[in-house]
C-alpha cells in the first residue's frame, strides 16, 4: 500500500522509506507486489487523504491526487518485483470508511495517467460489493471482488451469513470475460473475525464466532470450487498475532488448507 498520508504528510514533502523497505524485503524473499495506488486502499480508514489534501477544493485536491499516483508510478517503474497495481480499494463504495469521496471521472483521470506511465503493467481494481459487475469505464485489466461470509451486522447487532452461491460468483466472471474480455479473481476471501470490536478487543470466542477453523475450511473450499485463480487471502495479520499469543490452530488451518 502507499498510504498517501503516510508518504506525503505535508505538500511536496515525500517519505517513502517504509515502502521502500517492504518492497525490499519481499524481493529478497523471492516474492512479488502489486502495489495499490490512489487515496482510498486496504486498512480502515480506507481512505487515506493527507490532512492538508483533504482541505483543498475538490479540483486543487484532484490535482494534488493525480500528482501522487505519478511520484509513486514513477519512482517504482522500474522496480521488476511490482508485477501489476491496484488502483483504488473498491473505488466507487462510498457507505464504509471516512471522508468517502466517490468520483468517477476522477477515477478514469487515474486510470489514464497510470497506464500512460507505465502501460506494461495490468491495473487491477476491485468492485464495490461482493456482488455486481463493472459496466462503465474504467475497465481494468483484471476485475477483483470480495468474499466475506460471516459478518457482525451492526444494524441488527447480530451475526449474519452473506448470500455467496458458487454458481453466481461464476456467472458473475463469465458476464465480465464476456463483456470486457477480462479475467477475474477473488480479491478478499475473508479469513479473519468481523465482529463488533476491533480484534484485539475481542475475546478468543467472540473471534470464533466469525472465523473458526471449521469457517476457514468452508470459506476456503467454497473459493476453490468458483475456479477463479488467484485466491487472495485476508487476514495474514491476525493468523500470525493469534500464533503469537499462543492460538496456533488459525494459521495450521490456514495452511493446512492451501496445501502449505
Amino acid at each position: 500500500m502507499s498510504y498517501w498520508d503516510l508518504i506525503e504528510p505535508a505538500p511536496g514533502t515525500y517519505d517513502f522509506r517504509e515502502l521502500d523497505t517492504q518492497i525490499a524485503t519481499i524481493r529478497r524473499r523471492k516474492g512479488t507486489v502489486t502495489l495499490g495506488l490512489g487515496a482510498r486502499q486496504p486498512r480502515w480508514p480506507e481512505n487515506h487523504w493527507p490532512d492538508w489534501a483533504w482541505k483543498l477544493p475538490k479540483a486543487e485536491r484532484t490535482t494534488a491526487l493525480l500528482e501522487f499516483i505519478k511520484t509513486v508510478v514513477k519512482r517504482y517503474h522500474g522496480n521488476d518485483t511490482i508485477v501489476s497495481y491496484q488502483l483504488e480499494n473498491e473505488a466507487l463504495l462510498g457507505s464504509f470508511g471516512t471522508r468517502s469521496e466517490v468520483d468517477r471521472d476522477r477515477l478514469r483521470q487515474e486510470f489514464a495517467l497510470v497506464k500512460q506511465l507505465d502501460p506494461r503493467r495490468p491495473i487491477i481494481m476491485s468492485t464495490s460489493t461482493s456482488w455486481g459487475i463493472p459496466l462503465q469505464r474504467p475497465i481494468p485489466d483484471a476485475v477483483g471482488f470480495s468474499y466475506y461470509q460471516v459478518l457482525f451486522n451492526a444494524h441488527k447487532q447480530r451475526y449474519t451469513k452473506a448470500f455467496h452461491k458458487i454458481w453466481l460468483h461464476r456467472l458473475r466472471a463469465r458476464l465480465i470475460k464476456l463483456i470486457w474480455r477480462r479475467p477475474s479473481f477473488i480479491h478478499e476471501l475473508q479469513l479473519e473475525p468481523w465482529g463488533p470490536k476491533n480484534i484485539w478487543e475481542m475475546s478468543l470466542e467472540e473471534q470464533m464466532e466469525s472465523m473458526s477453523p471449521d469457517q476457514i475450511r468452508h470459506t476456503i473450499t467454497q473459493a476453490k470450487e468458483i475456479g477463479l485463480s488467484p485466491i487472495d487471502l485476508w487476514g495474514g495479520e491476525w493468523w500470525y498475532w493469534s500464533a503469537k499469543n499462543g492460538n496456533k490452530e488459525i494459521i495450521e488451518s490456514v495452511l493446512k488448507e492451501i496445501g502449505r
